[in-house]
């Protein structure tokens, strides 16, 4: 298995869903719901395009964790890799998060959850800095790449330079960081809507990297270990074409595979040749998730990946009929644990 591509991930089940206004001014991907539609339908739609995404990874054969937000006052949980990576070896980061309302998205229960179904070592928070208007908006602000130990960063207020060293080097990764701008040279305002780095390929945008020298840079680190790369136009990045996530699954049988998630939005800007180079390597996965991605995210913002290795347990009972109703009425559960038996 690919050290790229978890097999289990984390998802937040918002239950009241807003585009943020507290980061509106610097996320230029992100629009207001349409004039009319009230909270209760936006957010009914964003739960029905949550439980789409956990419901095509888990017939992927990821593994999903669920866990359900009730708090009206976090529009963005929805996003939960911007406060919560995970590392082989049994490692944990907790990152600084900007906008002041995103701060309480950060949920014990979910590090429970790691530390009791997952070997964990230690669990690294550098919340601490918000004060001192320090961020790193964890994989949202970095693109990791977890083979050759590459952190791909866009800087921005959003991803400070110095609290990157301060990660790589306590994660042991090399920091890669660049300026990026749009063509009205608005910054980037995270790296992984341009960028997305799977085990033999990578989407990137790089004619957003204005200097030429390093662009070359990234192109060349990107590619030492043969890995391709399909450059994406700044026009497939505002389609959310770089804002995928590579994991791996399991086919009916029991087969690993390894699935690129996107957006269906991402997936029809793509052209037929950049499609076939990710195919080449990964089976594209694609949900229609056009509230959510109202609020300037998409798949990949959705999406924490579980780098660590489980526990042992016990092996499950066979299904009952009863058990199965259950599955088929609830796909998603509150408490971060599945209800689906693994494959």
């Amino acid at each position: 298995m690919s050290a790229q591509a978890p097999s289990a991930v984390i998802l937040v089940r918002a239950e009241r869903f807003v585009p943020n206004p507290a980061t509106a001014a610097d996320n230029a991907f992100q629009h207001d719901a349409p004039a009319g539609q009230s909270v209760d339908v936006t957010s009914a739609k964003a739960l029905a395009e949550m439980d789409a995404v956990a419901t095509a990874l888990r017939a992927a054969g990821v593994r999903v964790h669920v866990f359900s937000d009730e708090d009206h006052t976090r529009p963005d949980s929805v996003f939960p890799n911007n406060w919560l990576s995970t590392h082989a070896g049994g490692y944990v980061a907790v990152y600084p998060m900007y906008a002041s309302n995103r701060r309480h998205e950060r949920r014990a229960d979910v590090l429970e959850l790691l530390k009791s179904s997952y070997r964990v070592q230690a669990i690294v928070d550098y919340s601490g800095l918000e004060p001192d208007g320090i961020f790193l908006e964890g994989t949202g602000a970095m693109v990791l790449d977890h083979v050759s130990r590459v952190a791909y960063t866009a800087v921005s207020h959003r991803a400070d330079t110095h609290v990157l060293e301060r990660f790589c080097s306590d994660f042991n990764y090399e920091p890669m960081a660049f300026e990026a701008v749009d063509s009205d040279g608005v910054p980037v305002y995270h790296t992984n809507v341009m960028a997305c780095v799977g085990t033999d390929v990578a989407l990137i945008a790089l004619g957003m990297i204005p200097d030429e020298h390093r662009r070359e840079q990234v192109r060349e680190r990107l590619t030492v270990n043969g890995r391709k790369v399909v450059e994406l136009t700044e026009q497939q990045v505002q389609e959310f074409a770089g804002n995928a996530v590579e994991l791996c699954g399991r086919t009916p049988d029991g087969r690993r595979r390894y699935i690129m998630a996107m957006s269906a939005r991402a997936r029809r800007s793509l052209r037929p040749d950049q499609v076939a180079a990710i195919e080449e390597s990964c089976e594209i996965v694609a949900v229609d998730i056009p509230t959510i991605e109202l609020a300037g995210g998409s798949v990949r913002c959705m999406i924490a990946g579980v780098h660590l290795d489980r526990r042992p347990t016990q092996e499950p009972e066979p299904l009952t009929e009863a058990v199965e109703a259950i599955n088929e009425a609830h796909p998603v559960t509150a408490d971060g644990q599945d209800v689906l038996v693994d494959a």
